[in-house]
């Protein structure tokens, strides 16, 4: 596949432990860990860079994707987005 569009996972594989869940917008993908961590790779700007909020992405309950982006709804109810 295209790594363009999220098909090499190899740049965060280490951290791709104790996966619950997998979402994926048209170019990118995150796992929810069991700890409530994400893990984000592909196209960044569909998603696949959560860097600019890494640090809100705790205790995340459930994915939203859309076409170019992600919501994470976190634990406390409140949501944290990233992408275009």
């Amino acid at each position: 596949g295209n790594p363009n569009y999220g098909s090499d996972s190899s740049a965060v594989q280490d951290q791709l432990r104790s996966v619950q869940k997998i979402e994926a917008t048209w170019g990118a993908f995150v796992g929810i860990l069991s700890d409530g961590s994400v893990v984000t790779w592909g196209n960044p700007e569909s998603g696949g860079d959560s860097s600019d909020v890494r640090h809100q992405l705790k205790n995340v309950k459930q994915i939203t994707a859309a076409v170019g982006a992600f919501a994470a709804t976190l634990q406390d109810g409140s949501v944290v987005t990233w992408g275009e």
